[in-house]
């Protein structure tokens, strides 16, 4: 039922203006998409966005099949990452405590603190990032100097009043930073803790489009291939839009080949934090280098599979791969 009132509260006039826009590129009929997006919501249970990001229009029934629908995602998650169990990953103060061997950096939270502890958190970083609890998609994540707060005594109250915390900055690998400096460029990498038995499913890079100060998808920016097994990037970028880069629109740097420092400590950074929960099986981190190594940003116990899909087509081959692995165990 969830799934359904998604569907029916997104924009149905954006997607329209989309649809019509796709009829003329591929030279189809606008009426013919509107039918087919029924098909693809109705019997394979692909949300509108679903329906544009993996092309569906230029896809057979047999080709679909091998996408996961946004309807087959949330039943996977509900057996892989059951929600009673989501707070230690979506309060993300709380995932700065529980994975603080993982994360390694300062962060202060105005709620559960007072404000000569705040004052103090500015005294240590004159560059912050300020982040709801609970945000999605880098939605509400700003950099912010200390030197732009005026009072400080009415910040630190707003910060309670909207559940903000304080982060410290990290420091990016000068290498990272020759691709785009203007944000935090991070790896999104997918474990499956497999019994015990840790193991990486899938892995990608996101890279700020040199105007927002974070990397999202959602925010704009791109994201690519990488090569499990070395650490290079592979092949184009891709934005949102589905458009294609060759090399960083600002800084000129070519996406394929490019080799990602730490990479081999970043692998074994998260296949560890993957064996802190038994309970979450599949997590999404988000992986910074920074000048000392790897650090986790987050982890989602939900990761989304757009950008996953968009890169390295349909994937329900390792839906059922997980799910089998879970099913043997659980019997």
């Amino acid at each position: 039922m969830a799934f359904y009132s998604y569907v029916f509260s997104a924009n149905y006039s954006r997607y329209f203006d989309n649809l019509k826009k796709i009829a003329q590129k591929e030279n189809l009929k606008f009426v013919k998409l509107l039918f087919d997006t029924g098909i693809c919501v109705f019997k394979y249970g692909f949300c509108l966005s679903d329906y544009l990001n993996y092309k569906l229009y230029n896809k057979n029934s047999k080709e679909r099949k091998k996408y996961v629908s946004t309807k087959t995602e949330n039943k996977f998650y509900e057996t892989v990452s059951p929600s009673e169990y989501k707070k230690r990953y979506t309060v993300k103060p709380r995932f700065l405590k529980e994975f603080k061997e993982y994360t390694k950096r300062d962060f202060f939270v105005p709620e559960e603190g007072n404000y000569e502890e705040f004052l103090e958190f500015l005294d240590r970083h004159h560059t912050f990032m300020s982040k709801p609890y609970d945000g999605l998609g880098g939605a509400d994540v700003k950099k912010e100097n200390v030197q732009d707060i005026k009072d400080k005594k009415e910040y630190f109250n707003n910060a309670i009043k909207n559940r903000i915390f304080l982060e410290e900055v990290v420091v990016q690998h000068p290498d990272m930073n020759k691709l785009c400096a203007k944000s935090v460029n991070t790896m999104r990498i997918m474990t499956f803790n497999d019994n015990g038995k840790p193991r990486i499913i899938w892995l990608g890079l996101r890279v700020g489009n040199g105007i927002n100060s974070i990397d999202n998808f959602h925010a704009k920016g791109m994201a690519v291939n990488v090569d499990i097994n070395t650490g290079k990037l592979v092949g184009n970028a891709i934005d949102k839009d589905l458009n294609e880069y060759e090399e960083h629109p600002l800084t000129h740097i070519k996406f394929d080949g490019f080799q990602i420092p730490y990479f081999e400590e970043a692998k074994e950074l998260v296949l560890k934090a993957s064996l802190e929960s038994n309970k979450i099986l599949v997590v999404g981190w988000d992986v910074a280098i920074s000048e000392n190594g790897p650090v986790i940003i987050e982890g989602n116990r939900r990761p989304g599979f757009d950008i996953v899909q968009v890169l390295s087509g349909g994937k329900m081959d390792m839906i059922e791969d997980v799910l089998g692995k879970v099913r043997n165990t659980k019997v």
